[in-house]
């Protein structure tokens, strides 16, 4: 730990009794609740956080009183959400026990219409979506963690999925928050409106911010036509420069139908045939690359035709090799229902390390390809390449060969991530494409940004946050 980091720790204080019993004479009973190890906990077990105490207010009062208290008494708040971020942004590890703020009761449903849905931060992702589609509309951000992540820890992460090809990242789903600010201050900017330039964009701010600049506790969605007809195809490729050639064909003759687009490794079928037998795989016998296509069309139209022709055509030019188009909805189920359970295979697998980043789209082939010589210099370790190629974000993950523990290749862990990290900033890509910063990335994330955002960065974090009790240690660092 650095001096200034010795520093920050000293100049927080840990939750204390009496701090508590300040709070418990103004909040409800209901707010208290015991440190369940799951509030300490993140899904690849890097982490061990540590809690002086659990709350879970119900009201957006409820949590500027508790803001409020912290700042005053210079106790760190840790936001805890779902708990499935993957880069230790919802556990703390190093700073006197903090106070951890979960927003699992503020989950209700404030107004919805056909264009907007103004919801609460604790809201899981999938009732998000489950309460658009009850009025026949769509709201499009999709995760394979949709059934227990929670929609303000996508908006404080500004997380991407399968749908930002065409629908953008959380950013660019929502219209308005309401947030509480560091010194317990409510801003209500629940606003619904698709133009409204005054002055600097605090919403934007706040999103991606991962709770270091306050508490996102209620958001203004925007809701889209829902698909009434979709076509999916789960296709066998020559390589990912066949892919893009693909990507730029379906983009030229079926436009914005296009909703998702993900390249698929062969590596990461067989690590469900090892760990989740039970999934059905398309191929008896997959090429080493594939792709998994998607058209969700507004309207009676129906793009199979179009699609067939266009895959035709790529067989032709050597493009594509084999393939199927879903016949019903209950196979294009099953191919999503894949691609969406490749995530956990790699988690029982267990990466030596897991790679989130972007390239510019042109620049995939020559990142998979060179990444693949460096990686391979390190011995013979597996690789699973996955991800969603229409918007240039890849999962670049190393694991240990067959048979063999993780562990026992931790030593290789920080040189294979710098190895990897140099090419996608020679590339002009970023390390982080929609995980976020968390602790995680902070040394990396300082290394490889321009010095003018990074100054930018702590001064608005300085100016926000004097005291520095938002989630301290993540994306700045404890200074």
């Amino acid at each position: 730990m650095s001096e200034s980091q010795r520093q920050m720790k000293s100049s927080l204080n840990p939750v204390s009794d009496v701090f508590l019993n300040q709070l418990r004479a103004k909040l409800p009973t209901s707010c208290f609740r015991k440190i369940d190890p799951k509030y300490l906990e993140e899904p690849r077990g890097l982490y061990a956080g540590v809690a002086g105490a659990v709350l879970t207010p119900q009201t957006v009062s409820e949590v500027s009183v508790i803001v409020d208290a912290c700042n005053g008494a210079k106790t760190g708040i840790v936001p805890f959400g779902g708990g499935t971020g993957l880069v230790g942004g919802q556990v703390a590890t190093d700073i006197p026990a903090p106070l951890v703020l979960s927003l699992e009761k503020m989950n209700k449903i404030r107004s919805i219409n056909e264009n907007v849905l103004v919801i609460e931060a604790g809201t899981i992702l999938a009732n998000v979506q489950a309460a658009a589609a009850e009025i026949d509309r769509l709201f499009p951000l999709s995760l394979a963690s949709e059934g227990s992540c929670q929609i303000g820890g996508n908006l404080s992460s500004n997380a991407g999925g399968v749908g930002v090809l065409r629908y953008g990242n959380a950013r660019d789903l929502c219209l308005g928050l309401e947030a509480v600010l560091p010194d317990g201050t409510v801003w209500n900017g629940l606003k619904k409106l698709r133009k409204d330039n005054t002055g600097y964009d605090l919403k934007n701010l706040l999103i991606g911010a991962e709770g270091s600049l306050g508490i996102i506790t209620a958001a203004s969605l925007k809701l889209f036509a829902r698909p009434q007809n979709f076509v999916t195809a789960f296709l066998q490729i020559r390589d990912p420069a066949a892919a893009l050639e693909l990507l730029n064909l379906c983009q030229k003759s079926l436009g914005e139908n296009v909703s998702a687009f993900e390249l698929i490794h062969i590596q990461g079928l067989q690590f469900l045939s090892e760990k989740m037998p039970q999934v059905r795989q398309p191929f008896s016998d997959p090429s080493e690359w594939m792709l998994l296509i998607d058209l969700g069309v507004v309207g009676d139209f129906d793009l199979r035709l179009n699609l067939e022709e266009l895959l035709a055509s790529g067989v032709v030019n050597g493009l594509v090799l084999d393939g199927i188009v879903a016949q019903n909805e209950a196979q294009r189920q099953e191919f999503w229902t894949l691609r969406e359970t490749i995530p956990e295979a790699n988690r029982l697998i267990g990466a030596i390390y897991s790679h989130d980043i972007s390239v510019p789209v042109g620049k995939i082939p020559e990142f998979i390809a060179r990444a693949w010589k460096k990686v391979e210099k390190f011995g013979q370790l597996r690789i699973n390449c996955f991800g969603h190629v229409g918007d240039g974000n890849l999962h670049f993950n190393i694991y240990p060969p067959t048979g063999r523990d993780r562990h026992e290749f931790m030593p290789l862990r920080e040189d294979i991530k710098a190895t990897v990290y140099e090419l996608v900033n020679e590339l002009g890509g970023s390390i982080s494409a929609e995980h976020g910063i968390g602790r995680m990335k902070i040394e990396d994330f300082h290394k490889y940004s321009d010095p003018a955002k990074i100054k930018a960065i702590g001064a608005i974090k300085r100016a926000l946050d004097p005291n520095g009790i938002m989630n301290p240690g993540a994306i700045v660092p404890l200074a």
